[in-house]
């Protein structure tokens, strides 16, 4: 994932990276806002020598399909 990347999706990516990846608090999250640098290195105070896993990790979650919308049903008004 780079930095176009990240910014892009990173309402999504925020709340899936912090349930997996736990050592990131709201805080964190509030300080990269997005940010490639500043996530690579949070990534790095936090994970260390575990960084590339948790990279190869966004890497896979940003290839990964974006879940289908389900489509709006119409409501019937009754008279």
């Amino acid at each position: 994932m780079n930095a176009e990347q990240l910014t892009a999706k990173w309402a999504q990516f925020k709340v899936e990276l912090k349930q997996q990846w736990g050592k990131f608090t709201d805080a964190d999250l509030q300080q990269i806002e997005g940010n490639y640098d500043k996530f690579i290195g949070k990534v790095q105070e936090l994970y260390g020598e575990k960084k590339d896993e948790l990279m190869k990790w966004a890497d896979r979650w940003h290839e990964k399909p974006a879940p289908a919308v389900a489509p709006a049903v119409a409501v019937a008004k009754t008279p």
